[in-house]
């Protein structure tokens, strides 16, 4: 079994979508779901593309994927990675793809000079944060997420 990553390339849209898909099943999110392959495609490939994804293959076959755009840290004064999404097929989870991906992750934040790697984990979902934190991560327990969306970010764009 090879464990590889590439970046995901025009023509992968369907791909990342369905993996979108899947990922939302398991969290139970589906109706969460808005987006389809054209929003996909023109994100990840449109001429002005501010999100990137990695695809993870078991030899040559996709079997995972991670989403993510640059951040930028004011107290540090660089620039970080924000993990979106991070999804591995559930029936070849425990062979090191999640890791290998997170890896790939901290070795490009390495090599930009970035200051961090970050991302949201659902409270419930206990064998990501096991995971998470063995591979060193700290929980932000101190931060409370907010988010403006629908009417309420329309009604405060137009005040």
């Amino acid at each position: 079994m090879s464990v590889s990553i590439r970046k995901a390339v025009k023509g992968d849209e369907g791909l990342v979508f369905d993996f979108i898909c899947a990922l939302a099943k398991y969290e139970k999110l589906e109706h969460e779901v808005k987006a389809n392959k054209e929003d996909i495609a023109r994100e990840l490939f449109g001429p002005s593309a501010r999100v990137f994804c990695e695809i993870a293959q078991i030899d040559g076959q996709p079997v995972g994927f991670a989403l993510w755009y640059y951040t930028f840290s004011t107290f540090r004064g660089k620039h970080g990675i924000w993990l979106e999404d991070l999804f591995v097929d559930p029936d070849v989870r425990g062979n090191g793809i999640g890791k290998a991906m997170m890896g790939h992750l901290a070795e490009k934040c390495r090599d930009e000079g970035l200051a961090r790697l970050e991302w949201w984990v659902l409270n419930w979902n206990e064998p990501s944060i096991d995971f998470y934190k063995a591979l060193g991560a700290e929980m932000q327990d101190e931060w409370s997420v907010c988010r403006l969306d629908g009417e309420a970010l329309v009604r405060l764009g137009e005040a």
